[in-house]
């Protein structure tokens, strides 16, 4: 997800060399404009949670089905990015 909204981004020509600020111009770019539907766009900030969690957290478990959840709405979220990124080229 974090590439194809790195993909998104280029299509205006905006970059950021920190997750957060490629997330935040996400959603100021697309979501908050209406180009990007909201509730596809949390799956993005859910991830990056989870990531960060795993990542600096103590003895993190995460559960298989909340994996497969996420991973289900993660394709859904690359599929509309991809979407769009064809519509701008």
């Amino acid at each position: 997800m974090f590439y194809a909204v790195a993909a998104l981004l280029i299509t205006k020509n905006l970059a950021s060399s920190r997750h957060t600020g490629v997330i935040s111009l996400f959603h100021r770019e697309f979501v908050k404009t209406g180009v990007f539907p909201s509730d596809i766009a949390r799956t993005i900030d859910a991830a990056f949670d989870e990531r960060l969690e795993s990542d600096y957290g103590d003895y993190v478990r995460l559960e298989p089905a909340d994996l497969e959840d996420l991973l289900a709405s993660a394709r859904q979220f690359v599929a509309k990015a991809e979407e769009l990124v064809g519509a701008a080229a």
